[in-house]
């Protein structure tokens, strides 16, 4: 099988690079020729546009950075791609724009998924992601073999644009998880606590959670190399607004997430890793 892979960032690479290993052949793009010369060297094959990428793919996967390069990039996936292609966008973008892509994909016979995923660069590493699929049940019983090469908690959770929905949600109780360790830290440190012995407690008891786990060490010792950058998250909080605001339904504490987000983006921390909102809770206190 044939997996044409467009867009090798921070998510892609490692992506890729996991399907190369479990034995498909990928050919990838990106608008890096460094990137996609990495992938070369893990054993990919490079191609010179997302035409030639997607000529002889049985999949194609697209992670992006935001919904204007889906719209950009889908249409060329749809007009080049064979029928009966089945074409994963993994990004994470607006609902309504992965509910666009479905029906033109359809109505070139092209099966499309809206996939984002959770787990940051390492769970694209490690091939540990956890994937939320939006689209028809039968288009991602097809898929799932290749989806089991980059997660482990791969689940349909409804028609298109559901996985979108659902990531929207992911990433507002993300955000709100950091924010909250972060005024942890805060308050151990200010109260003269050992910091690293208090996180150590929560994160053994009901406060645990997987951000306590990987990333408690790194935010005491105020080490915020990306692994999801604040920009990212800043763009993923509007689409959580966005989402609320077309649902009808009031969510304050995501509000106030959002601009905590957008405070660190506007201090100058948007190529920081998310756990940033340390700085700027720091800041708040002087």
């Amino acid at each position: 099988m044939t997996i044409a892979f467009i867009g090798l960032g921070i998510m892609g690479s490692p992506m890729a690079a996991n399907l190369v290993k479990a034995g498909y052949d990928v050919v990838g793009y990106d608008v890096s020729a460094e990137r996609v010369a990495e992938l070369e060297a893990r054993g990919g094959k490079g191609a010179a546009g997302v035409a030639e990428a997607v000529a002889d793919a049985d999949v194609v996967i697209t992670m992006l950075p935001d919904s204007p390069q889906v719209e950009e990039v889908a249409p060329v996936v749809v007009a080049h791609g064979a029928s009966g292609l089945i074409y994963l966008d993994m990004s994470t973008i607006r609902p309504d724009t992965s509910r666009w892509v479905a029906r033109e994909a359809a109505a070139k016979g092209v099966r499309a998924l809206d996939a984002p995923v959770s787990g940051g660069e390492r769970g694209a590493v490690d091939g540990t992601l956890s994937i939320m699929v939006g689209g028809d049940p039968e288009d991602f019983a097809a898929a799932r073999p290749v989806l089991g090469a980059l997660g482990t908690t791969i689940v349909h959770v409804g028609p298109p644009g559901a996985g979108q929905t659902v990531k929207a949600a992911n990433q507002l109780v993300v955000g709100g998880i950091y924010g909250l360790v972060a005024e942890a830290i805060v308050l151990l440190e200010a109260s003269g606590v050992d910091p690293v012995a208090g996180l150590d407690v929560l994160a053994g008891g009901l406060a645990g959670s997987r951000i306590l786990d990987i990333k408690r060490h790194t935010m005491i010792k105020r080490e915020f190399a990306p692994g999801f950058r604040i920009d990212l998250h800043h763009k993923d909080m509007g689409i959580a607004v966005a989402a609320a605001r077309e649902a009808g339904v009031a969510l304050p504490l995501t509000a106030q997430v959002a601009q905590l987000v957008a405070a660190a983006r506007a201090q100058g921390h948007g190529s920081l890793d998310h756990s940033a909102l340390l700085k700027v809770v720091e800041r708040f206190n002087g």
